[in-house]
């Protein structure tokens, strides 16, 4: 089993910025892809940014060049950078964690909530 543990989430005026990390435990082998996701009330869960364990990263277009993702291997942690940041970055952010065969992990969710 995969645990998931995300902090630094919080409330930020319009054009600030924010760090969220997520650090992973449990049977950790062969981590495909780190990632994270957010969810807005009434939204779909959607892909923000994720990474591959060769360092490939993915953006969504609307997070291009105002987000950054890092992992950390020997620490087994995954930063997303969040600078300018909008009302409609609003939304429950979670950890994702990907590895062979299907598997799949989840956290438990960081709230961000950005004022206009």
């Amino acid at each position: 089993q995969v645990q998931l543990v995300e902090s630094g989430g919080g409330l930020v005026q319009a054009g600030g910025s924010l760090r969220l990390s997520c650090t992973a435990s449990g049977f950790l082998y062969s981590i495909t892809v780190m990632g994270w996701y957010r969810q807005a009330p009434g939204k779909q869960r959607e892909l923000v940014a994720s990474i591959t364990s060769g360092g490939n990263t993915n953006y969504a277009d609307s997070v291009k060049g105002r987000f950054t993702i890092s992992r950390d291997h020997a620490a087994n942690t995954v930063d997303l950078e969040m600078n300018s940041l909008k009302p409609e970055d609003t939304a429950v952010y979670y950890c994702n964690l990907g590895q062979p065969y299907g598997l799949n992990y989840w956290g438990q969710g960081t709230q961000v909530t950005v004022s206009s």
